[in-house]
């Protein structure tokens, strides 16, 4: 009866055999690939010269000073997104919520912009701003974790609805504080005083977005390698029921990440409110609360890989408008070298990550 069970074609299997220099370098064969892939295309669609293109997305993203500056501070700024969500994915907390706690984190901002003026000091009041984008943030995440924990409630689902829920209450807001008779905009907060504007350092705006993703990033890695709650993520991402074994209050942990992961998403609608755009809107965070789920994944949830991975996602989005302006086409070819460039990337995640056997054709001997 086992003689006639046909063996399959191929098995795919766990792969562990190869170290992490090597890893890079199938990932820099890959993008290498991507990018003449990418040519190819460019040539037959657009009949575009591939290097022409490739300059004019360089030229977008790096062309002026003031590019350069808009490119990093963006780049911070889904790296701080991708940071704030990785705990939860480290603890395999599938948290898609970070767009509501990003906006909840800028409203709370944008209320004590626009009511503790003259009321507190200016410096007092960023300060307030800060801990109140932090807490609003926290919050909204608080509350997926809280019903995971306590009733086993799908995170997936239940941070999703979130972000609507978020959207209306922000959507609220602005309706309440522009009036009814209004186009639902409030404008920019303050622009005749700046009260609660973020300060430059250096003369550059964009510059304290850098800092803080940098510092965020180092405290992470510290966090997850060197801490007894970044073991106890680890240790109930791997298996709940290994971490109740060796006495870990699983629940506690679920709600202690689920706190910290939209504290950290709260932060970044303080930046976006108090920083970049110095008003509240329902699309602040311009989806890319979604963007950092597949940052943090390509970087396998390591702080220092996201940086890469970030770059790549904000170089080419960067250079689109470049492209459409200076070459006359459209804007969408730049997303369209993007999902290229990515899929090689995924695809290559997948042969580092697993090794495909295929069948023996040799007879076992009896």
């Amino acid at each position: 009866m086992n003689q006639n069970k046909k063996e399959p074609l191929f098995r795919i299997t766990k792969r562990t055999d190869i170290p992490p220099h090597k890893s890079w370098i199938i990932r820099g064969v890959a993008i290498v690939i991507a990018l003449l892939v990418c040519a190819i295309i460019t040539t037959l669609l657009t009949k575009a010269n591939p290097i022409e293109v490739y300059s004019s997305i360089i030229t977008g993203a790096f062309g002026t000073t003031r590019k350069t500056w808009i490119t990093l501070q963006n780049l911070s700024i889904l790296l701080l997104i991708s940071l704030a969500l990785t705990p939860a994915f480290r603890m395999r907390f599938w948290n898609i919520g970070g767009e509501g706690q990003i906006l909840m984190g800028g409203l709370a901002t944008a209320a004590c912009m626009k009511f503790l003026p003259g009321v507190v000091p200016n410096g007092l009041l960023i300060l307030i701003m800060l801990l109140a984008g932090i807490i609003a943030g926290g919050i909204w995440g608080l509350i997926p974790g809280v019903l995971k924990a306590k009733w086993n409630t799908n995170e997936t689902l239940s941070t999703l609805m979130m972000n609507y829920i978020a959207t209306q209450i922000v959507a609220a807001f602005i309706l309440y504080w522009s009036g009814k008779q209004s186009s639902g905009k409030i404008g920019v907060i303050n622009p005749d005083d700046n009260l609660g504007w973020l300060p430059k350092i250096g003369g550059i705006a964009q510059l304290l977005p850098v800092i803080i993703a940098i510092i965020i990033t180092i405290v992470s890695y510290i966090y997850y390698n060197y801490t007894k709650q970044g073991y106890e993520i680890a240790v109930v991402g791997e298996s709940d029921r290994t971490a109740k074994y060796v006495g870990m209050n699983v629940k506690k942990v679920i709600i202690r990440t689920m706190f910290i992961s939209g504290a950290l998403c709260g932060l970044v609608g303080f930046l976006l409110v108090g920083g970049v755009n110095h008003t509240v809107t329902t699309t602040i965070a311009g989806g890319q609360g979604f963007t950092a789920v597949m940052v943090s994944w390509l970087a396998k949830f390591n702080p220092f890989a996201m940086i890469f991975s970030s770059f790549l996602i904000i170089f080419m989005g960067q250079g689109a408008g470049e492209i459409a302006t200076a070459m006359g086409l459209d804007s969408s070819i730049s997303d369209i070298l993007t999902g290229i460039i990515l899929f090689f990337v995924i695809a290559c995640e997948f042969f580092i990550s697993y090794k495909v056997t295929f069948k023996n054709n040799k007879k076992e001997e009896a």
